[in-house]
């Protein structure tokens, strides 16, 4: 079968043509896994050692696009390693492949190949490699094809490809997310900052699901799948060198329902890193830096006004804008100048006129009030009367508020090492 015009069209006009898959044949697949890497010789061996152990019926099936990136700017030491990962995976696609997976790579590292500075990061790595695969999709047969999102210093469970094909074409899902969890480090102030940094990451997520929102799910790049359609429909993975994964999953949750998979894990690394401004490498190296106080969590209160402004706002029910801001300050006033600020009226308004239907007005509300809009709301009720509080007592409070029953005995505001994973524990099993 040809290449469907949807996809022609998407490569016409958002394709990049400095880059190109190598590879040894011309087989194609149902599945690919992109996985962008700087700097991860040693890595990648481990996250192949891996997925080795995955059933080898899926292996088969699949496909792994690795894009070795750099921007020209990078040290010797980073160019070097790219270097030796390149010769490692070029012995395995033209020479031999001891691993018997499919492998293609993409050189985005050598001389002349390189990153551009302005976009050079994971968010274009990330794009190249999407890109590329929808060339090597297998469009001939009734199976989804798939594009899941790995990183290279990541390892995966044994069933990790199996649950994802079997979910999403038994299911017809068209986006979804793998559970996760960090391995935790025998470094203790390594397993402090990352049991830290899981818990925010956790915390925020489980407040959404509260407030009901469409938006409550983790948005960690190497957890990202989605069928190729729906890449298509939202113009396909951005360039941003941080956050891409935010902006990539709020877009996908738009147009469809973003599900779990949630019988495989991704095993993301815990270590600290400069490869992206912000994300869990960042936040292991300002733990260590003790530049802030970690132990700090959103009031769960703000996600209480979250759920009473979406009770009303993703109602069934349409309303004037004067309605929506009426019941927005007797919810609170913070809430209420939140929506002022961000021209909720002007907005509502244009929404109206421009809508031919109350399907399509529906649409409009989670396009406004979208992830990002929610993370502005929490981030202005944090600066307007819900100042941040410790960890263990938000988290203690949310467990109150969401009717969960459970009570921790803690001795100290910072709990112990034992007891801070007690928590973490049962933020992965609520999550």
């Amino acid at each position: 079968m040809k290449t469907p015009i949807t996809v022609s069209n998407y490569i016409d006009k958002y394709g990049l043509n400095n880059w190109s898959l190598e590879l040894s044949s011309n087989k194609k697949f149902n599945n690919i896994v992109v996985i962008p890497a700087i700097q991860e010789s040693e890595n990648i061996k481990l996250l192949l050692t891996s997925l080795l152990e995955n059933d080898k019926k899926y292996l088969e099936k699949s496909l792994f696009a690795f894009v070795i990136n750099n921007p020209k700017s990078s040290n010797d030491d980073i160019k070097t390693d790219n270097k030796k990962t390149l010769e490692f995976l070029r012995k395995i696609i033209y020479e031999r492949n001891d691993y018997g997976i499919n492998i293609v790579l993409v050189d985005a590292s050598s001389n002349g190949l390189e990153l551009p500075e302005k976009d050079g990061g994971v968010g274009l790595a990330r794009k190249i490699g999407m890109d590329l695969a929808l060339k090597q999709f297998d469009y001939s047969n009734s199976n989804k094809n798939i594009l899941i999102c790995l990183d290279a210093d990541c390892t995966v469970s044994n069933n990790y490809l199996e649950s994802i094909i079997e979910s999403f074409n038994r299911s017809n899902i068209h986006a979804a997310y793998v559970e996760y969890e960090h391995i935790l480090s025998e470094k203790k102030q390594d397993k402090l900052a990352i049991i830290c940094y899981e818990i925010f990451l956790r915390y925020y997520v489980l407040g959404l699901r509260h407030g009901n929102s469409p938006f409550a799910f983790p948005t960690i790049g190497s957890t990202m799948i989605c069928d190729y359609e729906s890449y298509i429909k939202i113009g396909g993975m951005n360039k941003k060198k941080a956050a891409e994964d935010f902006y990539f999953m709020e877009k996908l949750a738009k147009i469809t329902e973003i599900k779990k998979i949630s019988n495989a894990k991704v095993y993301p690394s815990s270590r600290g890193s400069w490869r992206v401004p912000f994300g869990t490498g960042q936040r292991v190296n300002r733990f260590s830096a003790g530049t802030h106080n970690e132990y700090l969590l959103y009031d769960p209160k703000s996600f209480d006004i979250l759920k009473s402004w979406l009770k009303i706002y993703n109602s069934k029910e349409i309303f004037d804008a004067k309605y929506y801001l009426k019941s927005a300050a007797a919810i609170h006033k913070s809430l209420y100048d939140f929506l002022v600020q961000n021209s909720f009226q002007e907005s509502w308004s244009k929404i109206l006129k421009n809508s031919k239907s109350d399907e399509q007005i529906q649409k409009q509300k989670q396009i406004w009030f979208d992830g990002f809009r929610t993370l502005k709301l929490i981030h202005h009720l944090r600066d307007n009367g819900f100042p941040l509080v410790n960890m263990f007592e938000a988290l203690d409070q949310y467990f109150e508020l969401a009717k969960h029953n459970l009570q921790f005995k803690r001795r100290n505001v910072i709990p112990s090492v034992e007891e801070q994973i007690e928590y973490l524990d049962l933020l992965r099993k609520l999550s």
